[in-house]
């Protein structure tokens, strides 16, 4: 079934909620109809520098959106969603209560905002609108900067970006295997984003493009990660849509990569979206169902009046203590919320310890004057690989707690999972500030002389008056000696002295360094976690109300049966059975949603 369906089939069951009096339900199906209409399907191009991010993006679109350039990179996201007519705009956000600003700029001139070195307009994202008909059905391509693998900046902020994708286009080059970081990235990217595949780009480059895709095959098969690799040629597809030549544009391999797109990625996200209506759907009519069947059975009579009377008496207890604050899941949620927060700083702090014992060891190794660059660079990377795989950490341990909540509820029906896309991950690495060496200067030659001086001046004074006694003149050549050695002597134990003074001096910038970003990143993942913690009682607590309200109503209308005469039970039994009747076949069309057939990756691919 189509979304426009699911849409179709959510806006009957509000119907009936607010015809049945209700609006607790009604506010659970327009947020369900939210997510219908306003989810696209995202899909983030990712990779290294200069493996063909944006000209890939350009060939399957078939459209100048995003910059080429030989010598600069891209530098913020590109998002690219269908539009009426061509049109961008760049985005400035300023983090806090500041609303995000939004200015048009031509789509030629998209260049000068998105591949700026450095970024000096403080651009935060762009988005591109294009009429293509692969982005009609909701389709979002977003084309990143360049990741430099998970221990990076950029691939910290990506890793970040990653929960809210419906799937990961990874870009490499076919001139090289996947490389160490490469795998490191694929690998922390398929814990927080199951659907990836990867393109191997630039085929028309390299012939030996097929031994590289095997070795890669077996590279991804050895780090089990599942992920289809399509090779690409953006040239020749750009060539053959321009020529109108159907057997090159089936020889860049593009047909298969929006296939898999298409089929495997809007298809199969589409199918998830319909499932997850059809789940609320069906919750909503089983609870009125629930009442409706409750009343028909008090109003028909008989033994099992009073056996359903009892049986729901103990539904309503059962519902009363999920709702109760001390209820086993408000346990369960706050008890793990607490060992999530302690697990993560525990396991944030041993990153930093770690990365802080080998900054040392590197500090030990070398003057830090001679390598401040390097190592600041080297120090960065450290920290956001760290920071990245602390991020993914939580997001499995925070998925892993709401399924265990979920468990208390499981009784009372499927589990329902709340959905963690509104809670904003990326605050966990985006914001890990560079790390500031101190600036000591070197020994400069006049010091060295002064010092030369100094030293050698009392080594001719000591030796000259040795001399004397055995009657040379005070400066004879052995006290001259004596005086360039010691001075020699002095000025090196005045280099070595400042060398370690600037080794102690840098390692004590680093372990304020750390302690700076244990106390940033430790502020903004209790926050992100609080925040799952707050996603997941609201719903839980929603769904605890909405099924105490459910057997209250049912209880109340069957004693109201009990009381009732003759006429008005052949009355009510008569509408109540019409009312099942339509409830029966709003659940067909919802069950209906959940049929359709499943897709396989290597189907799609022939």
């Amino acid at each position: 079934m189509s979304v426009p369906a699911a849409i179709e089939v959510v806006d009957l069951a509000l119907q009936a909620a607010l015809a049945y009096g209700r609006a607790d339900f009604g506010a659970r199906l327009r947020q369900t109809r939210r997510r219908l209409t306003e989810d696209g399907v995202r899909v983030l191009v990712v990779g290294e520098f200069k493996q063909g991010k944006s000209h890939l993006v350009n060939a399957l679109l078939n459209a100048s959106v995003c910059p080429i350039d030989d010598d600069i990179a891209t530098t913020v996201p590109t998002i690219v969603r269908y539009g009426e007519e061509p049109a961008a705009v760049v985005v400035h956000e300023y983090g806090g209560e500041a609303p995000a600003e939004s200015k048009p700029v031509p789509v030629d001139r998209l260049a000068d905002y998105v591949c700026d070195p450095g970024n000096r307009r403080g651009v935060s994202y762009a988005e591109v609108g294009v009429p293509r008909t692969l982005l009609a059905g909701g389709l979002v391509v977003v084309d990143t900067p360049s990741v430099g693998g998970l221990a990076s900046m950029r691939g910290a902020a990506t890793i970040a970006a990653l929960p809210l994708a419906d799937a990961v286009v990874f870009v490499s080059d076919a001139g090289s295997e996947f490389t160490a970081p490469e795998l490191d990235f694929l690998r922390h990217a398929a814990q927080v984003c199951p659907n990836i595949i990867c393109a191997l780009t630039k085929i028309d480059l390299y012939p030996h493009w097929r031994r590289i895709a095997e070795i890669d095959r077996r590279h991804l098969a050895n780090a089990e990660l599942e992920a289809e690799i399509v090779p690409v040629s953006s040239t020749l597809r750009l060539h053959a849509v321009r020529t109108n030549d159907h057997m090159l544009n089936t020889e860049s391999g593009f047909p298969v990569l929006i296939g898999h797109l298409r089929d495997r990625i809007a298809g199969q996200a589409d199918q998830l979206a319909c499932r997850a209506a059809a789940q609320d759907v069906l919750a909503v009519t089983e609870q009125l169902t629930t009442t409706m069947r409750a009343q028909l059975s008090a109003y028909q009579g008989g033994d099992a009046s009073a056996e359903l009377i009892r049986e729901l008496e103990l539904a309503q207890l059962r519902a009363d203590r999920l709702r109760e604050r001390s209820a086993r899941w408000q346990q369960t949620l706050s008890d793990g919320i607490a060992d999530l927060i302690s697990d993560i700083e525990y396991d944030l702090r041993d990153r930093m310890r770690q990365i802080g014992r080998d900054a040392e060891r590197e500090i030990d190794q070398a003057d830090p004057v001679a390598m401040e660059d390097q190592f600041a660079a080297w120090l960065q990377q450290q920290v956001s690989g760290a920071a990245s795989a602390n991020f993914v950490w939580a997001m499995d341990r925070g998925r892993w707690l709401a399924d265990q909540v979920a468990d208390h509820f499981a009784e009372d029906g499927d589990k329902v999972l709340p959905d963690l896309r509104d809670v904003d991950f990326a605050r966990m690495t985006g914001s890990i500030d560079a790390i500031v060496m101190p600036r000591n200067e070197k020994l400069k030659l006049g010091n060295k002389l002064i010092l030369g001086m100094r030293g050698g001046y009392g080594g001719t004074l000591m030796f000259g008056m040795a001399g004397t006694l055995v009657g040379m003149a005070l400066l004879n050549p052995f006290s001259i000696a004596a005086g360039l050695l010691l001075g020699g002597r002095t000025v090196r134990e005045e280099r070595k002295r400042l060398v370690q003074r600037r080794q102690m001096e840098a390692k004590s910038a680093v372990r304020r360094h750390l302690d700076d970003v244990v106390f940033q990143l430790g502020k903004e993942s209790r926050d992100m976690l609080r925040e799952v913690q707050r996603t997941l009682r609201n719903h839980f607590t929603g769904h605890a109300e909405e099924l105490q309200r459910s057997v209250n109503d049912s209880l109340q209308a069957a004693q109201n049966a009990l009381r009732a005469n003759k006429e008005e039970c052949k009355r009510a039994i008569a509408d109540l059975q019409a009312e099942l009747a339509r409830i029966a076949a709003l659940e067909d069309r919802a069950r209906d949603l959940t049929a359709g057939p499943q897709l396989v990756l290597s189907e799609v691919a022939r």
